[in-house]
C-alpha cells in the first residue's frame, strides 16, 4: 500500500504564520525521510488557522528543500483562475523539480463567500464551467491544443521533459465521472465526506476513460490519522483537532489549534460532546497496531491504491512522530 501525506499547514495557538510554514517544510522532508509517496499542501483563503493560499508558492520552497518526494497541490481550487496560468505554473515547478510534480484539482472556494468574492467575479459560472476547464487545462499540460481552439497558438511554456501529473479532487459522483471521462486520477476526501464514498469510487473505476494506452484507474483515499506509542498517547494528541474542529463551526478558531492543555480544558456540553463523537468516527485514532488494521481496512473496503493521511496536531514534533510510527509499523 502506498502512503501518502496531506498538509493544511494548519498554525497552532502559540505560533506565527511563518513558522506554520516553516514545519509545512519540515513535514515534507520528515516524509520523504519516512518514505513516504508523495507530500501535498491545500489551498486555503482567509481561513482562520490556516497559512496557506498558495500552494504553488510553498510546493517552490519545499521542492528546494527535498530532493525525490512527489510533491503537489491538495487542492489548485481550478474555478477560480485561468487554466493557462495554472499550467505555466506548474510546468514551471515540474521543470524546476523534474518528475515529482502532482496537480490536484478541486472545484470548492476554500474559503468564505466574502474571500470568494474578493478572488472571483463568477464564481458560480467557473464550478459550472469546471468540466471545460479541466480539459482545457489537460491540452495546455500535455501541449496538444486542437488546431481549431482559440488558444491554439499558445504554449503554457516552459515545457517539462515530464508533465506534471493530474488527480483530480472530491467527495462527489460528479467529480469521480469529471476524472474518469478524462483519464485522469482520483482522490476521495474521506476525511471530509464518507458519503457513498464506496459507490463514488467504483463509479470512477468502472466509467475510467484512457487518455494513453499505459493508464489506468488510480485511487487516493484521504484520511484523517493520528498515531502515537499507546491508544491513550494518540487519542490524547487528537484531542487538540477535535476541539478545534469544534472551535471552528462555532467562529471560535481564530487563535489556531489548541494546545493539549488547551483542549482538555476547553468546556463542552452535551450536544457538543456528540458532535465531538461524530467527527472522531471518521478518524484513525491508536497505537501503530491499531493504525495499521484501520488503514488497511480501508484501504480493502473502499478498494484504494494509496493512503493519504492528514494529521493536524498541535506540536510538530507529534505530527511527526505519528508519520514516524505508522511507517515503521507498515515497513516504508
Amino acid at each position: 500500500m502506498r502512503l501518502s501525506i496531506l498538509d493544511q499547514s494548519p498554525i497552532s495557538s502559540n505560533q506565527t504564520a511563518r513558522e506554520a510554514l516553516t514545519n509545512s517544510m519540515k513535514l515534507a522532508q520528515a516524509g520523504e525521510a519516512l518514505g513516504y509517496t508523495r507530500y501535498w499542501i491545500a489551498e486555503h483563503h482567509d481561513l482562520p488557522g490556516l497559512a496557506c493560499p498558495a500552494p504553488e508558492v510553498m510546493l517552490g520552497y519545499i521542492g528546494a528543500h527535498t530532493n525525490t518526494i512527489r510533491i503537489g497541490s491538495g487542492a489548485t481550487l481550478l474555478p477560480h483562475y485561468k487554466p493557462y496560468k495554472v499550467a505555466e505554473t506548474y510546468n514551471m515547478l515540474a521543470t524546476l523539480f523534474p518528475d515529482r510534480i502532482d496537480l490536484g484539482i478541486g472545484r470548492a472556494p476554500g474559503g468564505s463567500a466574502e474571500a470568494t468574492n474578493a478572488l472571483n467575479d463568477n464564481f458560480l459560472q467557473k464550478v459550472y464551467d469546471m468540466p471545460n476547464s479541466v480539459k482545457e487545462l489537460l491540452h495546455f499540460i500535455h501541449n496538444d491544443l486542437p488546431s481549431d481552439h482559440q488558444h491554439a497558438k499558445v504554449t503554457a511554456s516552459p515545457l517539462p521533459k515530464k508533465p506534471p501529473v493530474l488527480w483530480l479532487l472530491g467527495t462527489s459522483k460528479k467529480s469521480a465521472i469529471l476524472a474518469a471521462e478524462n483519464g485522469l486520477s482520483y482522490t476521495f476526501g474521506k476525511f471530509m465526506s464518507d458519503q457513498d464514498g464506496i459507490e463514488i469510487i467504483k463509479q470512477y473505476r468502472d466509467s475510467f476513460k484512457l487518455r494513453k494506452k499505459d493508464q489506468k484507474p488510480d485511487v487516493i483515499l484521504t484520511v484523517s490519522a493520528f498515531c502515537a506509542e499507546t491508544t491513550e498517547q494518540a487519542e490524547e494528541i487528537a484531542t487538540s483537532a477535535l476541539v478545534w474542529s469544534l472551535q471552528l463551526q462555532k467562529d471560535e478558531g481564530h487563535r489556531g489549534i489548541p494546545s493539549i492543555k488547551e483542549a482538555m480544558s476547553y468546556e463542552l456540553d452535551e450536544k457538543e460532546k456528540e458532535s465531538i463523537k461524530q467527527i472522531k468516527s471518521k478518524m484513525i485514532i491508536g497505537c501503530p497496531r491499531e493504525v495499521k488494521q484501520g488503514l488497511e481496512h480501508l484501504q480493502k473496503t473502499y478498494q484504494a491504491d494509496e493512503i493519504m493521511m492528514i494529521t493536524n496536531t498541535h506540536r510538530l514534533e507529534d505530527k511527526i512522530r505519528s508519520y514516524e510510527l505508522i511507517a515503521q509499523e507498515l515497513e516504508l
